[in-house]
């Protein structure tokens, strides 16, 4: 780590400059003699991703940023606040550190954190960092994770692991057992050394694949940002537990969405025609797979047992998105463009054969605007089209 970036004549430049195209500025070359271009456009790609996505970072002075592949990797703020709400003991070790984001949130619920990281710049980076946000009870090691656990003659009562999902030939792979460190295989380690394991994994990653690959498995939390999901985290104890249980979580700006059930429990949905609303699960819901018991949990209707799309004549608060049904319209290509009086929509398919790109082509419609079209399979296998508006 190359301690001239703390320089205040440095930290000022990249507070003025952080904003601007970044390749601009490196085209000049660096103003600094103690500090490369290169490393100036690190720290300022650095510091604008850190506005939003760490903004208690991007808040504190002297914080340095590690490269950007280290940034995009890690958790978001929000993700790891969640994270270290789930958990709470006097020791935990975080086996895959990275930048630190998630071990300095787990530093407010545990006396101590161990942070390993393999990466010895990235290591230095991180706490460096740990100091400049006044996280004493973080302790980094550099060095293999899983290595440190079979060395250790300590017991903890959480480890967290958050394993690479890039092979040696940096391309991206999504099953456990591909991923850097193989958590299935060394899983038996992982219970020996700590009483409950908290794993984060890709949000492609199969749920099923993943309950097939591991055990004991106590909960699974799918977790969405603005409807799009991020993380998924599974909770494991020593003991088996009889019911799994699956958490929903959508945080949004107008309010966070939470939905959660314990599976094993039968769940029977009835289908119908669209009524007056339609309800559309959030992203968190849609890969949970908890599309029978939220009909039941809501008292809504399936439009087609492989439709995932609800029904209702009454208005609810729900997980997900709702409309006014305006028109059910047969799917007829003919027919189609002559009940349509507007030249843009919004255009969703579920369980439908065509994509979205070729039926906004086949209708002329831009994209945005109040009207949101639907193309769909109803209760009887009729592909239909649903013209609505937002509630």
């Amino acid at each position: 780590m190359n301690r001239s970036l703390l320089h205040k004549e440095v930290q000022e430049f990249l507070e003025e400059n952080y904003r601007k195209e970044v390749s601009k500025i490196v085209f000049k070359g660096s103003p600094f003699p103690g500090v490369s271009e290169q490393e100036l456009a690190v720290q300022l790609t650095g510091k604008k991703k850190a506005e939003k996505k760490l903004p208690t970072w991007f808040t504190t002075r002297n914080i340095i940023y590690p490269p950007t592949l280290n940034l995009e990797q890690t958790s978001s703020e929000k993700t790891a606040r969640y994270k270290a709400s789930l958990m709470a003991g006097d020791t935990i070790v975080d086996v895959t550190g990275g930048f630190g984001i998630d071990s300095y949130f787990f530093s407010k619920e545990f006396k101590k954190v161990v942070h390993c990281e393999l990466n010895e710049e990235l290591s230095e980076v991180a706490a460096h960092n740990f100091g400049v946000l006044e996280a004493k009870n973080i302790e980094s090691y550099v060095g293999d994770g899983i290595e440190f656990l079979e060395n250790s003659s300590e017991k903890f009562d959480w480890i967290y692991i958050d394993p690479s999902r890039r092979d040696d030939a940096g391309g991206r792979v999504f099953q456990l057992s591909d991923c850097l460190p193989n958590v299935p295989e060394h899983l038996d380690l992982l219970l020996k050394k700590g009483d409950n394991i908290l794993i984060k994994t890709s949000p492609l990653l199969d749920l099923k694949a993943g309950l097939r690959e591991l055990k004991n498995v106590h909960a699974i939390h799918v977790i969405a940002v603005e409807n799009d999901v991020k993380e998924l985290l599974w909770l494991i104890n020593k003991e088996p537990v009889d019911q799994l249980k699956i958490k929903t979580v959508n945080f949004r700006k107008k309010g966070d969405q939470v939905y959660d059930r314990e599976i094993g429990e039968e769940n029977s949905v009835s289908l119908s025609k669209p009524l007056t609303y339609l309800y559309e699960p959030n992203a968190a819901i849609m890969k949970s797979g908890l599309f029978d018991a939220l009909g039941c949990d809501f008292s809504l209707l399936k439009l087609h047992q492989n439709t995932h799309l609800y029904t209702s004549n009454q208005l609810i608060e729900f997980p997900g998105r709702c409309f006014e049904v305006i028109r059910s319209v047969p799917y007829k290509k003919k027919k189609l463009k002559s009940v349509i009086d507007f030249d843009k929509a919004h255009i969703t398919t579920r369980n439908f054969p065509e994509p979205v790109a070729s039926l906004r082509k086949q209708l002329k419609l831009k994209d945005g605007g109040d009207h949101y079209l639907f193309f769909t399979t109803g209760p009887e296998d009729e592909k239909v089209m649903l013209i609505c508006i937002k509630v």
